[in-house]
């Protein structure tokens, strides 16, 4: 391809339209993101390569909790990468321990299985659980079951999308891999009918994300509980964007008074700087794996720990689940006044709400592309789903000029 670039010797692109057409002739076209190619960031806004600025609504799908660059953790990353960055799990290192004790006792678990993404998070606990199942249920080897929700989002893996509800990550990806058994989401009658003696475990977001920002009915993660208690099977909560401080609480599960089995940790963990993900969870369902038995090169490397390490430190504050819930309010209080005035419905909890279109009205695709030219960066899911989850460094007059130019944009 040819680019129209002010630095043809180099090939370096000379605007945002240049870097964009090498996206498109030279990457997968898994992805359709809005025109703006970033090029620096801090806090809660990013700088495009034309110099103006956006104030960041997304916050990387919670990857970015505590924003772009956030100074402790740059530090922390700085620091580990002048010592060193990889081992392997081959060797110990001076930052595992000390990663797993702390998320440990900052979650209130017993036991950490570092890995990287949050589709091998969730990879790994469907792994811990079956091997569970075989080895202290008595659940013949190959027949374990999974009880999952519909409209789920768990990541894009063949195991993962074999038990998705949407069509579009499902398509021509088959044969999908057995042993999971799809119920309605917050229909807890439909959850423990759906249980066998084959039953290893029930895999639950505590709010589905994907889905449009949707919050179960009022008891529904404790009458999942009961349910597992009753039936001895495990609760696993994916809390990979609902975690560390999104909602308001350290896990979305706190709100309910509900403790998991096991958990998945991912996204905010690696503090927007490296993918760092996390089972955690109860040392006799994760002390199942043995050596050789499940393992990632990468996973839990010094780097990661070193940042992950800095993220439980902001975390143990308190801060960060301070300012969702108290800016969460604020926001969810004037998202609520367009309700009837271009927006149908508004739902979530803290720093996070799914803003359902009227119909009539944009597309979430339109919408998202009408805030992007007037300065903020959101995204569709859904088609008519605005998701909003700015970074929790968000000021409050930042959060203000934001949420006016969604009503801008969908008031009418």
């Amino acid at each position: 391809m040819t680019l129209t670039a002010d630095h043809p010797a180099t090939g370096t692109p000379g605007g945002a339209a240049d870097y964009i057409a090498l996206d498109e002739h030279w990457s997968t076209h898994n992805y359709h993101p809005l025109p703006v190619v970033i090029s620096h960031a801090e806090g809660a806004w990013v700088t495009d390569v034309t110099g103006r600025r956006y104030l960041d609504f997304l916050a990387g799908y919670s990857a970015l909790n505590f924003g772009h660059r956030h100074p402790a953790l740059v530090a922390a990353a700085t620091e580990q990468l002048g010592r060193v960055t990889l081992t392997s799990r081959a060797f110990h290192h001076d930052q595992f321990g000390l990663f797993c004790r702390e998320l440990a006792e900052l979650t209130g678990t017993e036991m950490v299985l570092p890995m990287n993404s949050g589709a091998e998070a969730v990879e790994s606990a469907l792994k811990v659980a079956r091997k569970w199942a075989h080895e202290v249920r008595g659940v013949p080897d190959g027949t374990a079951e999974i009880v999952v929700a519909a409209s789920n989002f768990h990541g894009r893996t063949t195991t993962v999308v074999s038990f998705s509800t949407d069509p579009v990550a499902r398509a021509g990806f088959g044969p999908f891999t057995p042993g999971f058994t799809v119920v309605k989401y917050g229909d807890a009658a439909a959850m423990a009918a759906a249980i066998t003696e084959r039953t290893a475990a029930v895999l639950v977001e505590p709010i589905q994300g994907e889905a449009g920002v949707i919050v179960p009915p009022a008891g529904y993660l404790r009458e999942v509980r009961r349910i597992c208690d009753e039936h001895g099977v495990l609760m696993i909560a994916d809390e990979i964007q609902s975690g560390l401080a999104r909602t308001g609480d350290l896990l979305a599960c706190d709100h309910d008074g509900v403790r998991a089995d096991l958990y998945t940790l991912g996204k905010a963990l690696g503090g927007g700087i490296v993918p760092v993900s996390a089972v955690i969870g109860r040392r006799d369902v994760l002390g199942v794996l043995r050596p050789g038995q499940h393992g990632s090169t990468f996973g839990g490397n010094p780097l990661a720990c070193a940042v992950g390490r800095a993220v439980i430190r902001l975390l143990a504050t308190g801060e960060f689940q301070r300012r969702s819930r108290e800016l969460g309010a604020h926001l969810h209080a004037r998202l609520g006044e367009l309700v009837g005035a271009g927006v149908a419905e508004v739902r979530g909890r803290g720093l996070w709400a799914g803003v359902e279109i009227s119909p009539g009205g944009p597309t979430g695709r339109q919408a998202s592309e009408a805030l992007a030219a007037r300065g903020v960066l959101c995204k569709e899911t859904q088609d008519t789903t605005l998701r909003v989850a700015p970074p929790l460094v968000i000021s409050r007059d930042e959060l203000d000029r934001g949420i006016d130019t969604i009503a801008e944009v969908l008031t009418r």
